[in-house]
C-alpha cells in the first residue's frame, strides 16, 4: 500500500470511529469510552505528523539500498514497522466503527488495545525523528553515524525512553508467522508469571523492568535454554534423522598446511593461543549419510562422551557413501557470548540432508571469559584441521563453503581473511546470514529497532560487544575442561532456580501487598492510559525532540555502557572496517539479512563496500523476520523459506556458480 494511502485511510478511520462513538447514547457516560475518543484523537495527531517524516524517508532512502533490484536498509525497516503499527490501527478501528453499537463489544477490552497502540506509535514517532537526525548528520549513503557524540546522544535517549508497550499487546506486530509471535510470548513467559499472563500490559512493563540491567549471566543463560535436556529432546523428535552426530575434542597441536600460492611450499599454523595459552577445539561432525572416514579409528580417537553409540554401531552389510567433493565448516551464532552447535542442530541436520554434504560446526569458547581474538583462532584453527583431515571428515574438500548466522557470519569473514593472511588456502564461498560486521557503539537506523526488539535489545547488543571486545575488564579466565556444554547445566538451574524465585516474590507481594510495588505498578498502567509524555520522567539536559516528537518515559532506567576501544576497529573484529588489502581476494560472499534485524545495516554496508572494490557479493533482504530466524526454521513457513534461500547460496558455492559484484538478490514476501 502506498504511504500516502495509508495515511489517508488512517485519518478517515479516526473520524469514522470518533463519529460512531460519538453516536451511541449508550457509550457517551462511559470513561473507557472517553478514553477511547482521546486516543483516537492523539492517533489522528500522530498520524499527521508522522506522514511528513515518512515521506522524506520515502525521497531518499533508496540512496542507501545495495542495489535497485535489493531494496533494504534501516530507513525503509522503520518507515516498514510504522505502517505495520498504523495498519493495526486502522484494522482495530474500523471493527470498533462496525461493532461499537453491538450487545458483545467490550469498550473496556477495546480502549486498552487501542491505546496501547497510540503508545507504541508515539515512541516511533520518536524513533523516525532520532533517523532524521542521523540522516542530516551521516554522509551520503552512509548508514553508520560516524559522530561519537551522536551516537551517545542516541543512547542516552533509548536508556530512559519506555519500552513495555512493545513487548505487551503490541509484541510482534511487525513479525511475520504466527508461530513466531506465539514464540516470543512464550519466551516473556520466563520472565514473568503469574498476573503478568493474563495482563498483557502489567507483563510489557514487568518484562521491561526485568530486563533493563540484567547482566550477561541471564543472557547467556537464557539463550542456552534451547539446549536443555528437554528442549533439546522435544527438537530432536521433529528433526530428521542424521546417521552421523559426533562430539570431537582435537588437541591444540601445530599444523603444516600447503601454502595455498605454491603448494610445494608449506606453512606452520599454531594453535590457539590467546589469554590463556594453547588448548582443544570442541567440533560438532553432522552428516545425513556415513561416509568413508567418519567410522575410521582415526577420527573416533577424537570422539568425546557425546557420541551417538547407535550412530557408529553399524553393520558390516551397511555400505558407506563416497566421499563427498564438498564440505561445509559452520560457526554459530549467540552474540559471541552464547550457545553452542547444539543450539543450531536442527537446521544443520536438513542442511546435511539437502546439500549431502558433511557439515563441521565449531563450538569456540565464548566471552566474556574468552575475549577476542581467543574465538577467531579457534575458529581458524578448526578451519585449517578440517582441511587437513577432510578425509576423516567424509569429504575430498574440493569445494569448502563456510557458513554462519550472526556472530558466525562475522567469523566466517574474518577467518576468511585469515586463511589469506596466513598464506592458508581460502575457503570457496561464504554464507553469512545477518551478520555482525561493525561491533562498535555507532549508531545507525537499524539499530533503532532494539527499542521494540524484546529478544536483542540495544542493553544486550552492546553488552555482547563489549564482552567480545575486552572490555569488560577481568572478565578473562581460561576456560576449563568443564566445557560450554557441561556449563550449560549449571546455568540453567541458575536459570530454573531465578523464575523459581521470581513466583515466590510474586507470591509474597501478593501477600504483603506491598504499597511500593503497587504504585510501580501504578505508574506503569497510568502511562499507557495516558498516551503523552511524562514531563516528570524526562532527564534534566537539553531537549532532543521538538514539541510533539516527545516520546513517553520509562521508571526504569537502563544501564547502558559505551566504551570506544581500538580493539573495536580491528578488522578481525569489525571487518566492515578492513583496509581494501585484507578483503581483495575474498571467496563469493552471499550475505542474507533479515529486513527487521538491528544488524540489518551492517550487512547493507557490507555488501556495498564489498561491491565498490570488485569483490564478488550478493545480498538477500528477507521481509519480515527477525534476527536469528535460523533457529526458528521449524516454526513456520517463513523461516522454513528463509533456511531454504540460505541452502541455495552454499550451493551455488558447491556447484561454482559465480556470484557477481553487482548482482541483487530479491527479497521475500
Amino acid at each position: 500500500m502506498d504511504h500516502r494511502t495509508v495515511y489517508s485511510t488512517l485519518e478517515a478511520v479516526c473520524v469514522e470511529t470518533i463519529a460512531a462513538l460519538t453516536r451511541l447514547e449508550s457509550l457517551r457516560c462511559s470513561d473507557a469510552t472517553a478514553r477511547l475518543l482521546v486516543t483516537m484523537t492523539h492517533i489522528q495527531e500522530h498520524g499527521r505528523a508522522v506522514e511528513g517524516l515518512v515521506t522524506g524517508f520515502a525521497a531518499v532512502y533508496h540512496h542507501f539500498d545495495f542495489d535497485p533490484q535489493t531494496p533494504g536498509n534501516g530507513y525503509r525497516t522503520l518507515v516498514k514497522v510504522v505502517h505495520s503499527c498504523i495498519l493495526h490501527i486502522i484494522q482495530k478501528g474500523r471493527y470498533i466503527a462496525t461493532n461499537c453499537g453491538g450487545v458483545f463489544f467490550r469498550v473496556e477490552h477495546n480502549a486498552g488495545e487501542m491505546q496501547t497502540y497510540c503508545v507504541a506509535l508515539c515512541q516511533l514517532r520518536a524513533l523516525l525523528y532520532l533517523a532524521q537526525r542521523l540522516l542530516g548528520e551521516n554522509q551520503h549513503g552512509q548508514l553508520y553515524s560516524q559522530d561519537r557524540e551522536l551516537s551517545k546522544r542516541f543512547v542516552k535517549e533509548y536508556t530512559s525512553m519506555h519500552k513495555a508497550c512493545f513487548y505487551g499487546r503490541c509484541l510482534g506486530f511487525q513479525v511475520s508467522g504466527v508461530s513466531i509471535l506465539s514464540t516470543g510470548r512464550a519466551a516473556l513467559s520466563f520472565f514473568t508469571s503469574g498476573k503478568y499472563v493474563v495482563d498483557p500490559e502489567l507483563r510489557g512493563a514487568e518484562f521491561e523492568r526485568i530486563t533493563q540491567n540484567l547482566d550477561m549471566h541471564f543472557w547467556k543463560t537464557f539463550w542456552n535454554i534451547t539446549e536443555t535436556e528437554l528442549i533439546s529432546s522435544l527438537a530432536s523428535i521433529t528433526s530428521n534423522i542424521v546417521q552421523v552426530n559426533l562430539m570431537l575434542t582435537v588437541p591444540g597441536e601445530p599444523l603444516v598446511l600447503p601454502l595455498s600460492s605454491d603448494p610445494n611450499l608449506s606453512v606452520t599454523v599454531s594453535p590457539p593461543l590467546a589469554h590463556w595459552g594453547p588448548g582443544p577445539v570442541h567440533m560438532r561432525l553432522i552428516s545425513h549419510s556415513l561416509r568413508q572416514g567418519q567410522d575410521s579409528a582415526e577420527l573416533l580417537v577424537f570422539s568425546g562422551p557425546e557420541t551417538p553409540l547407535r550412530s557408529l554401531t553399524v553393520g558390516p552389510r551397511l555400505q558407506r557413501a563416497c566421499l563427498s567433493p564438498w564440505l561445509l565448516v559452520h560457526f554459530h551464532g549467540g552474540g559471541f557470548v552464547a550457545q553452542t552447535s547444539k543450539s543450531h542442530e536442527s537446521y544443520l541436520k536438513s542442511w546435511s540432508r539437502d546439500l549431502n554434504v558433511p557439515i563441521l560446526s565449531v563450538d569456540y569458547s565464548l566471552a566474556p571469559e574468552a575475549p577476542f581474538p581467543r574465538a577467531l583462532e579457534e575458529c581458524f584453527y578448526a578451519y585449517c584441521w578440517a582441511l587437513k583431515n577432510c578425509n576423516l571428515l567424509g569429504s575430498t574438500a574440493e569445494r569448502v563453503c563456510l557458513a554462519g548466522d550472526s556472530a558466525g557470519g562475522n567469523l566466517c569473514i574474518t577467518v576468511s581473511m585469515k586463511a589469506m593472511s596466513h598464506g592458508v588456502r581460502a575457503p570457496d564461498g561464504i554464507m553469512a546470514a545477518y551478520p555482525a560486521t561493525l561491533l562498535t557503539t555507532d549508531a545507525s537506523p537499524s539499530r533503532l529497532l532494539t527499542l521494540i526488539d524484546p529478544v536483542l535489545p540495544l542493553s544486550v547488543l552492546y553488552k555482547c560487544i563489549t564482552a567480545y571486545t575486552g572490555a569488560d575488564s577481568g572478565s578473562v579466565q581460561q576456560v576449563q575442561q568443564l566445557d560450554t556444554l557441561s556449563a550449560l547445566g549449571q546455568d540453567t538451574a541458575l536459570l530454573l532456580r531465578d523464575i523459581t524465585q521470581g513466583a515466590s516474590s510474586w507470591l509474597q507481594s501478593l501477600l504483603q501487598e506491598k504499597p511500593a510495588a503497587q504504585a510501580s505498578t501504578s505508574r506503569a498502567t497510568n502511562g499507557l492510559r495516558d498516551p503523552t509524555p511524562h514531563s516528570e520522567d524526562v532527564q534534566e539536559g537539553p531537549r532532543e525532540f521538538p514539541e510533539g516528537f516527545e516520546p513517553l518515559r520509562s521508571g526504569c532506567l537502563a544501564e547502558i555502557r559505551t566504551p570506544c576501544t581500538p580493539v573495536m576497529n580491528n578488522p578481525f573484529v569489525s571487518p566492515l572496517l578492513a583496509p581494501d588489502s585484507l578483503l581483495k581476494g575474498l571467496p563469493p560472499v552471499h550475505l542474507v539479512a533479515s529486513a527487521l534485524d538491528a544488524l540489518l545495516d551492517d550487512s547493507v554496508m557490507f555488501a556495498k563496500k564489498l561491491r565498490s572494490i570488485g569483490q564478488p557479493v550478493t545480498l538477500t533482504v528477507i521481509e519480515d523476520l527477525p534476527h536469528g530466524f535460523l533457529s526458528l526454521s521449524q516454526l513456520s513457513k517463513e523461516t522454513q523459506e528463509a533456511s531454504n534461500l540460505c541452502v541455495g547460496r552454499i550451493r551455488e558455492v558447491f556447484v561454482h556458480e559465480p556470484a557477481t559484484a553487482t548482482r541483487g538478490q530479491p527479497i521475500l514476501s
